[in-house]
């Protein structure tokens, strides 16, 4: 019949019963993979476990697999989230097992947890970032002392913006606004893989829109400090609700 709408042959997909919330890693190498290639491993791996995924209706049905705030392509993270749903209860723990093990070395599932025991959704609770910033070298030249004095400028500084292109055009952004917290520890995380003479230094940052990147927070200290520090290795510690300035360390619930 002229104007009938088509419909998909054969039975409706099976229901979701179960929602998973996965934390993993992108660690060594695998900073460099994009959003789009951790998607892909990640579709590979539910099928190579054998996970009862859910999927959506219509001609192309999908996984249903939902991303949340991906750290950008170059910066190693320890703090990632995606939520799964499936189609009959697993255990949660046999489920990281499974997929750490399908996925490629250096995406490592850290954490599962069944989403219903957890409050609220997952983007709710992805205020905040902890993000560590290594500068490789940097304690022989420009120098400790520098990176720290680059810091409390920074601190004491209202507004400090940078450039950012996006799809319309170049946009200025506050990188100053969405840091809430910054120093130079004195013992580094065990997370970052620093060398000797490397600096690092610790940023909590408010996610905004667009949420500002470590590379901005890199090229505002190079512009309030004089500095020419060369691009950090970034690793991302956290990602979670904030509590002040500080970024809950939980599977963001």
């Amino acid at each position: 019949m002229v104007g009938s709408r088509r419909v998909p042959e054969g039975p409706a997909p099976d229901p979701a019963v179960q929602k998973l919330r996965i934390r993993y890693a992108k660690r060594g190498r695998m900073r460099f993979t994009s959003t789009r290639d951790f998607q892909r491993a990640l579709e590979r791996a539910v099928r190579k476990a054998g996970l009862p995924m859910a999927y959506s209706a219509g001609f192309h049905p999908h996984p249903k697999i939902s991303y949340a705030n991906a750290a950008p392509t170059g910066a190693a993270s320890e703090a990632e989230y995606v939520e799964i749903s499936l189609t009959s209860s697993v255990e949660p723990e046999s489920v990281r097992a499974d997929l750490d093990a399908a996925l490629p070395e250096g995406l490592d599932v850290v954490e599962v947890a069944d989403a219903a025991e957890l409050p609220g959704a997952l983007a709710d609770h992805l205020q905040g970032s902890l993000w560590a910033l290594r500068f490789r070298g940097a304690g022989e030249e420009p120098g400790r002392d520098a990176v720290e004095s680059a810091v409390q400028a920074f601190l004491g500084t209202e507004e400090l913006h940078v450039t950012r292109m996006m799809k319309k055009g170049p946009r200025e952004l506050d990188v100053r606004g969405a840091v809430l917290a910054m120093t130079v520890p004195g013992d580094v995380p065990p997370e970052v893989p620093a060398a000797p003479g490397d600096v690092v230094v610790l940023a909590t940052v408010r996610h905004t829109t667009p949420t500002v990147r470590p590379e901005e927070i890199w090229g505002a200290l190079r512009q309030v400090g004089g500095l020419e520090l060369r691009r950090p290795v970034s690793t991302r510690l956290r990602q979670g609700p904030l509590q002040g300035a500080e970024v809950a360390a939980s599977l963001a619930g």
